[in-house]
């Protein structure tokens, strides 16, 4: 059963219990050391470890490929053009990071209740309320970005089945196009309901 955001798997694994401070530093981590990552190989093994981290949790592929699908529309073209440009080599080696890097921050998202995300950067972010910074304000756009995450997804669900409907099933653009729209739609009726709970600014 997941939260009401559509993220969250409870669960009692390691990674369940693993406190939000230590998954996102790891997190943090893993993205500062994926520059370090320049062979296919090196791609391979950091796949499988997130892999095993999955498996550790005890998340169905299911649920991190329901993730992992809208990102397709870009590492499908990304993949194209630097095979091209690069060789398949650099090809699987930016591809590979990125998507190893979604993965694993899902990972994160799915084994993490979304208040112990928000409490742990308004942690963090306290000290810089001395410049001006409002940690309240920072995790609450840590949670709406959460939020959104599974909105976008079913309505890419959404765009498709329209376009299986009219045979466009080929073409980007008719797939893009009502996506972007309906995401500023989304965008919109947060900000008004945002503004009329005061946060006008």
């Amino acid at each position: 059963m997941s939260s009401v955001i559509g993220l969250y798997r409870p669960g009692i694994s390691p990674l369940h219990r693993l406190p939000a401070g230590v998954k996102l530093a790891l997190l943090v981590v893993a993205g500062a050391g994926s520059v370090f990552v320049r062979q296919p190989w090196q791609v391979a093994v950091v796949v499988v470890v997130v892999a095993v981290g999955y498996t550790v949790a005890r998340v169905p592929f299911a649920a991190a490929w329901v993730l992992l699908r809208p990102l397709l529309w870009l590492l499908v073209p990304l993949t194209v053009v630097h095979t091209l440009l690069n060789g398949w080599e650099r090809a699987v080696v930016v591809v590979g990071v990125i998507l190893a890097l979604v993965l694993l921050a899902n990972l994160v998202t799915l084994t993490t209740r979304t208040t112990d995300l928000v409490d742990t950067i308004v942690t963090i972010t306290g000290p810089l309320r001395r410049v001006g910074v409002n940690p309240e304000r920072v995790g609450l756009l840590l949670h709406l970005g959460i939020r959104a995450v599974p909105v976008v997804i079913e309505l890419a669900g959404r765009v498709r089945d329209a376009q299986r409907a009219r045979g466009l099933t080929a073409s980007p653009r008719a797939f893009a196009v009502p996506l972007v729209v309906g995401a500023l739609r989304y965008a919109d009726t947060m900000g008004e309901a945002l503004a009329a709970r005061g946060f006008d600014d």
